[in-house]
């Protein structure tokens, strides 16, 4: 019986830790995205990877505390990892568009109604960033056409940042960088 209200105690205390830690990332994901003038919709893709991952480290310590054997514990996470490591390979793309989709987050200037132009011999892409999400990155192009680029060939092929476009330029059919 003892055992068990110190598991309590701890399971208690985890919920608090995991409390305090939600709130401390949610306050500062937050702060960096009005600093840098992020769009909503690209902070809640950071806010729903940093919960998983918080939740991923809560269930492990919570499957610590309340007895799991290491040993058996470790073998099921190790077994985990290699199905998803396989999955993930079958579907490389998905992982490396996530991955460029939190680069671009934190440490790229790029933002939406920004004029850019896609470095890349064989296509001529220059226009409006409509839209960034975790996978895609929609633009307008100065022909009229919405395309939709992958995020991970956003970051192989490089792009220069031209401005945000003025309503104004557009009417009058000047453009500024």
């Amino acid at each position: 019986m003892v055992t068990y209200k110190q598991d309590l105690l701890h399971t208690a205390i985890l919920i608090v830790i995991v409390f305090l830690v939600l709130i401390i990332t949610k306050s500062a994901i937050r702060k960096f995205g009005f600093v840098r003038s992020i769009e909503i919709n690209r902070r809640k893709l950071i806010f729903y990877l940093s919960y998983l991952i918080i939740y991923i480290f809560a269930g492990s310590a919570l499957a610590i505390i309340w007895g799991v054997d290491l040993k058996q514990f470790t073998v099921f996470i190790s077994s985990v990892l290699a199905v998803l490591g396989v999955g993930f390979f079958a579907q490389w793309s998905i992982l490396s568009n996530l991955t460029a989709s939190v680069i671009l987050f934190f440490s790229h200037p790029l933002r939406i109604g920004d004029r850019i132009r896609v470095l890349d011999k064989d296509f001529d892409w220059t226009g409006e960033v409509a839209d960034i999400t975790g996978f895609y990155l929609f633009m307008k192009t100065d022909d009229g056409k919405n395309i939709t680029i992958p995020t991970s060939l956003i970051m192989q092929k490089g792009i220069e940042i031209l401005g945000k476009i003025d309503i104004e330029d557009v009417d009058s059919g000047e453009e500024h960088d």
